[in-house]
């Protein structure tokens, strides 16, 4: 009921904004009609930053993010999975010990944004408990970890992450750890494939009921995680090769591979992964001095410097523009996915606060905008229900029946 008022509100907007009015209220019924769910956000990030507040409706223009609670109103979006990113840093014992504490306190820094807005936040662990959260109007939130070197130090971790809601863990991110390659190590593969304790972390998830997520892993990792797991997978945020050829992309036969064994891909709308973007040295040297100036990461960059970071990104970006993604381009990684496996093995993440967002996909209140395209290409309502959450959610409670 609720959803069904939040869609009328939106459509008496609509009687007065220009853009929504864009919107034909068929689309916009189905959209709100789906449970819509993002199975990457980064921003926890964000939230971990002083001063930052996710219940201020922000802009990406003004500082740069992509989510907050009145932009879940306004986009339709019903909860997603909120992840625990640590990047990759030393490895070992006392580099996997640091990142540990990281995702540890910034698993912290998710509970509390929870616990802080309960009335309009619920922590959840199924599929279950995400419907029923829908129901009351509230935003479902899921933990998840983007980079698992936080359990390298100990498997036994991954039973402390889940005591702390983590629902969805991905092994490897940008560079190869001690569970396994990377698709994007500039070193290449390390141990093509699962490194022995990453082949234990695959049964341990299983055991534990943990969704895998295969997103950033080597090919050769995806491999050996689909043979070994005894339940479906996900990828959370990854591309089509055959639209786009890049490594953090999936090729049709191991697209094919997912879907056989129940699996869901969900198509990340990341600018560097959907078509080819020109490389501009002098822009990424300015961008680069830019980041160092205010220690070295985007992604925490002091409050006090937040104003002057973004106006120097947006000035670099205005010297050097470079083109964008579109829509179309996500159609065509959406198209082919579905056209290949079917509407049952594919979502959408937007890699939201963690560098996604494409030309008409800035943010999360743009999502109402692509339920409008694919209906308009033929989508049908129950096609959209999958789409937008019911693959995912599936794809959860499957690995957690599998450990049961």
């Amino acid at each position: 009921m609720q959803k069904i008022l939040a869609s009328a509100a939106v459509l008496s907007l609509a009687l007065t904004a220009p853009a929504l009015a864009a919107k034909p209220p068929k689309s916009l019924a189905i959209h709100n009609s789906a449970i819509v769910l993002d199975t990457h956000f980064d921003t926890p990030a964000n939230v971990a930053r002083s001063g930052w507040d996710i219940m201020a409706r922000h802009s990406y223009e003004q500082d740069g993010t992509q989510v907050d609670y009145p932009r879940m109103v306004e986009g339709g979006v019903d909860g997603g999975f909120f992840a625990i990113f640590t990047g990759q840093g030393e490895r070992g014992l006392d580099g996997n010990t640091a990142a540990m504490i990281a995702g540890l306190q910034r698993g912290l820094v998710i509970r509390d944004m929870v616990a802080k807005h309960l009335d309009q936040f619920v922590l959840v662990r199924t599929e279950a408990e995400a419907r029923a959260v829908v129901a009351t109007g509230k935003k479902f939130v899921f933990i998840s970890i983007e980079n698992s070197s936080p359990v390298a130090v100990n498997l036994a971790m991954m039973q402390t992450y889940k005591d702390l809601g983590v629902t969805m863990m991905g092994p490897i991110h940008f560079l190869n750890n001690d569970l396994g390659d990377s698709s994007t190590d500039p070193k290449g593969p390390e141990f093509h494939g699962l490194s022995p304790l990453g082949k234990q972390w695959v049964k341990d998830a299983n055991r534990l009921g943990i969704l895998i997520d295969a997103s950033h892993s080597s090919d050769d990792v995806f491999d050996q995680i689909l043979e070994l797991s005894t339940a479906p997978i996900i990828l959370s945020h990854t591309g089509s090769k055959a639209i786009y050829n890049h490594p953090r992309n999936l090729d049709d036969s191991r697209l094919k591979a997912l879907a056989a064994k129940g699996g869901v891909i969900q198509i990340n709308a990341f600018n560097g992964y959907m078509k080819d973007i020109p490389k501009i040295p002098e822009k990424d040297a300015a961008l680069a001095e830019l980041i160092k100036s205010v220690g070295g990461n985007p992604r925490d960059v002091p409050a006090d410097q937040r104003e002057a970071f973004n106006a120097g990104r947006k000035a670099i970006e205005a010297k050097w523009p470079t083109p964008k993604a579109n829509l179309d381009d996500l159609m065509a990684h959406i198209n082919h996915v579905v056209k290949l496996v079917g509407i049952d093995h594919v979502g959408l993440s937007g890699d939201f606060d963690g560098g996604g967002g494409i030309e008409g996909l800035e943010d999360i209140t743009d999502y109402p905008a692509l339920t409008d395209r694919m209906v308009k290409e033929g989508y049908s309502a129950q096609d959209m229900a999958k789409f937008w959450g019911g693959n995912a959610l599936r794809v959860l409670t499957a690995a957690q029946a599998a450990a049961k």
